[in-house]
């Protein structure tokens, strides 16, 4: 049973990782109007199509349960596997690193900026869709505290 305040939590979460996720699709369209996303570097280009894969994977491996613009914890279990053994949030953590790679290459105050805009909307659904996780599954809390958020063992 859910605590009386869950709704409300559910409401407010939910308005959260839009917010976040217009705030990332207001990043990468900024990159890419302004011609700063796609770059003729191997090394970015590399990195970009490695963040890509690992999109991949996990989309893969979480299956086709979910691609809400809220964060909406779907049925079927707490997913562990794959690249949700080594972290928490695969897909953002792909968004982001694809995100950044352009930023250091084309290296402005506007790109930065640009840059921070994707990684906190990254964040907001992060946190907020953790919240949510939480309520569905309990056993999210003992997942969240052996896998990282975004990088192995680090954070």
């Amino acid at each position: 049973m859910n605590p009386p305040n869950a709704e409300p939590l559910s409401v407010v979460m939910r308005i959260v990782s839009i917010a976040g996720l217009a705030a990332m699709v207001i990043g990468f369209a900024g990159l890419v109007t302004g011609h700063e996303f796609f770059t003729p570097s191997p090394l970015v280009i590399a990195v970009q199509v490695a963040a890509v894969g690992l999109m991949l994977w996990a989309r893969i491996t979480f299956g086709r349960r979910s691609l809400h613009a809220a964060a909406d914890p779907t049925e079927g279990g707490l997913v562990t596997t794959g690249p949700y053994r080594f972290i928490r949030h695969p897909i953002y953590t792909s968004a982001c690193v694809i995100c950044w790679a352009a930023v250091l290459y084309h290296a402005s105050v506007r790109t930065v900026l640009l840059g921070c805009l994707v990684l906190a909307g990254a964040f907001m659904r992060m946190l907020s869709e953790e919240r949510l996780l939480v309520e569905r599954y309990p056993e999210y809390r003992q997942y969240a505290l052996n896998t990282k958020r975004m990088v192995p063992y680090l954070f």
